[in-house]
């Protein structure tokens, strides 16, 4: 629901924010830019599964992504997350909040039952697909996608950071499946600027790559 962006109020999203530069779970390298998978170049480069080895900001973490659930998806029967980076969050949350779990695969295994969905999987129920960063949304609505195959309802999304890209509006709006996340792309760069990791001329190269990732130098 990108008209809204669904986001928690602006001072817990900038504790979030400052936790994810201060981990280095975010890294910003506006002269040296990383090659994503994509081939894209990009200022920014982030990797989430460091939050695991701070069990501290860890909990903060998690206790944002349950009161997004309890606020915005209430109707849930399932967390589900997806493979491999969203399944330590989604098995807190399940725990946390007393809800069966589930997990997606990239694809269906080519052995054993061939699932691609383990866990609870059961027709009608409503799932809220967990994953830790949104970039152009891919695996988060396939995971989607493979859920509805086993008739289950997608609800929602949460995620820890999304880039805001153009793609993952256009994905929500034609899947009618609403994303939120903890911490978006703007205050992410705002709290770089704040903690002196980013100047002001490069928060605004940083702003234009968002619009244009495909097109960085």
């Amino acid at each position: 629901m990108r008209e809204s962006q669904m986001m928690l109020s602006t001072e817990e999203a900038n504790e979030l924010a400052r936790g994810l530069l201060q981990i280095e779970a975010v890294q910003l390298r506006p002269d040296q830019p990383f090659t994503w998978s994509s081939g894209w170049k990009s200022p920014i480069y982030c990797d989430n599964r460091k939050i695991l080895a701070y069990p501290l900001f860890w909990d903060s973490v998690i206790l944002a992504m349950e009161k997004m659930i309890r606020t915005f998806f209430p109707a849930v029967d399932v967390i589900a997350g997806t493979a491999t980076a969203g399944i330590p969050h989604a098995a807190r949350l399940s725990a946390n909040l007393r809800l069966p779990m589930a997990y997606v695969r990239s694809s269906a295994k080519e052995h054993g039952m061939g699932r691609q969905v383990e866990g609870r999987v059961q027709p009608g129920l409503k799932a809220v697909v967990i994953e830790d960063t949104l970039s152009t949304g891919r695996s988060a609505f396939s995971a989607a996608k493979a859920l509805q195959v086993e008739q289950m309802e997608t609800i929602g999304i949460v995620s820890i950071f999304s880039y805001d890209f153009e793609q993952i509006t256009e994905k929500s709006q034609e899947t009618r499946i609403p994303y939120v996340a903890l911490v978006h792309y703007s205050q992410l760069i705002s709290a770089a600027v704040e903690l002196g990791i980013l100047s002001s001329q490069d928060k605004d190269r940083l702003e234009h790559w968002r619009k244009a990732p495909e097109h960085y130098v």
